[in-house]
Order: C-alpha cells, then structure tokens, then sequence
C-alpha cells in the first residue's frame, strides 16, 4: 500500500472529495488543503489588505485570525464531503512546525520536514486526516504562522515518508509555453523558476513540487510528473533545501 499526500485548494476543495476517496480505497491519504479563495474573500470584506510576496499571502495578526476561520469553514466541509473516514485536523494542534520566512510576509511560516506520530496512527487505522497547513512557530511557540498549503505538503509528504505528492487543482496539469506537459525534471523546473515567464502564484507550488523530488517523493501538478531524484544520504530530514 503506497502512502499518499494530496493537496487540495480552497477553490477545489469539496469537488475533490470524489478524486480522494478513490485515491484512499487502495493507498494511505494525507489530505492537506488551502482556503485561498476564502481567505482573500473574508480579508476583504473586513478591510484587511490583500497581499502576496513571492506567491505567499502577508499575513498579520488580524489577517491570520481570518485565515484560521476561513481553514475552519474549508475543513469542515471537505470533511463533511469525503464521510466517516475524514478525520479533520489543524496543524499547530498535533505538532507541525514551522519558522517564518521573512518579515515582511508575517506570521508566514517555512515549514519543517517531519514525522508526526498522531498522523500514522490515523493512516495505520485506515483513516483519512484532513489537515489545516497552520505551524507553531519553533522560535516561539506562543505563535501560530500560516503556512502555504504547497509548502506543507511537501515537508508532510517528505516527512512522513509518502511515495508521492499529488497537486490537485482547477487546471488538468502544468503549462510550458501554453501547453500542458506530461513530465518535468528537476533541473527544467528550476530553469523555468530561473526565467521570467511563469506566474508568480504558481511558484509556490512548482517550488514545492522540485522540494518534493529533489528529496525522493515524485510529485505530481495535476497530470504533470516531477521525477523524483534519488535520496541523497547524509540530508537531515527536517533540511527541504537543496543538498549541500
């Protein structure tokens, strides 16, 4: 049985329900989910400023209040959608860490590649967790970060020893000169991440993605594969960077 992470946008998020309970008939399924659509929607409405660095939303104190609440309607749903085997989870309460990326993002979180014990028990006993990308903060713990739900997935999939990490989006896989492609290695990615021509709110996710093979766990953007390249030895599980 392969173990799989599969991350899910807010904009998809319910219809995705299908797709995962397929998924989790024969393998082990993380879900990780994002609530972009919500959140920005509810930051909106409440006259806090909309604001992406690098394809990563700022996020305030205030601004982060509403990303909780916003996870929360998200989770709720997806849950409710996929049946009994969800079981709904916030990271920042069953141990996922993070350190924040920069100041100017906010409590913006860098999260860590790492092996969280309550998420195999739930997998060993066939569960499904759906899981909210909120850290605490490892600096100082009294603080919750918001982390990019990419990100997460990632250092969950690379953490938790998953065979593969699949994006599951509104778009049937990643686009190269406005086609879509069937395969991406690591080293095109990083040209393409290297160039001008993509979207600054995909990169998130093809950063992501190279995390992800870079480290052994073949990735997946829609029906686009990221091949996997060999574990290095001697890279400290908690390390998502490239190998020194």
């Amino acid at each position: 049985m392969r173990r799989l992470v599969v991350k899910v946008g807010g904009r998809v998020a319910e219809a995705s329900a299908g797709p995962i309970l397929e998924l989790a008939a024969e393998n082990e399924v993380l879900v990780v989910h994002g609530a972009g659509p919500q959140i920005s929607l509810e930051m909106e409405r409440a006259g806090v400023p909309v604001e992406f660095i690098g394809g990563r939303r700022v996020t305030s104190l205030e601004g982060l209040r509403i990303v909780r609440e916003s996870m929360e309607a998200v989770n709720a749903a997806l849950c409710e959608a996929i049946g009994e085997r969800a079981v709904p989870l916030f990271g920042n309460e069953v141990g996922f860490e993070a350190v924040r990326w920069a100041k100017d993002l906010g409590y913006v979180g860098e999260p860590f590649a790492q092996e969280i014990g309550g998420l195999d028990r739930l997998l060993a006993a066939h569960k499904i967790p759906v899981l909210a990308p909120l850290a605490v903060d490892a600096d100082e713990p009294m603080y919750t970060l918001n982390v990019n739900a990419d990100d997460a997935s990632t250092a969950l999939a690379i953490g938790m020893r998953a065979d593969r990490v699949l994006f599951l989006t509104d778009v049937e896989g990643f686009m190269v000169g406005g086609e879509i492609v069937d395969s991406l290695t690591v080293a095109s990615g990083e040209e393409l991440i290297q160039g001008d021509s993509l979207d600054p709110t995909i990169l998130p996710k093809l950063e992501a993605a190279l995390t992800a093979a870079r480290r052994g766990v073949t990735a997946y953007i829609g029906r686009t594969e990221i091949q996997a390249e060999e574990q290095p030895p001697g890279v400290p599980l908690r390390h998502l960077g490239p190998a020194e």
